[in-house]
């Protein structure tokens, strides 16, 4: 037994780089991924619009709620409008609007802010 394990050739349990091949054997793609669809310009401007109006809807709490939060609410609305990917944030920036308009009306009554 000893004679025959010396006289077999060294050799490895597999070849090397058995485990890369040169053409791939798979017809489809090898990652699976959700497909990207890239946002239309419009929609870009909806969500700066939408993120604008967040913006001014809560300086307007601070200083002239009736100046500032009306033409925030407007930019809201037009950011609904346009839609697409910014439509969560749009919507979210509607309803701000109109908490600020509440709480920036009540604030500036209460401590005798000028509205306009």
């Amino acid at each position: 037994m000893a004679a025959t394990a010396a006289t077999a050739p060294a050799r490895p349990a597999w070849a090397p780089d058995a485990h890369v091949r040169t053409r791939s054997q798979a017809s489809g793609p090898r990652m699976s991924s959700a497909p990207y669809e890239r946002a239309r310009p419009a929609e870009t401007i909806a969500g700066f619009l939408a993120a604008a109006a967040i913006f001014v809807s809560l300086m307007g709490i601070a200083y002239r709620p009736l100046r500032l939060i009306p033409l925030a609410v407007a930019l809201a609305l037009i950011a609904a409008g346009i839609g697409g990917r910014a439509l969560r944030l749009a919507t979210w920036a509607v309803v701000i609007g109109a908490v600020s308009f509440a709480v920036g009306m009540a604030a500036a009554v209460i401590t005798s802010n000028p509205l306009w």
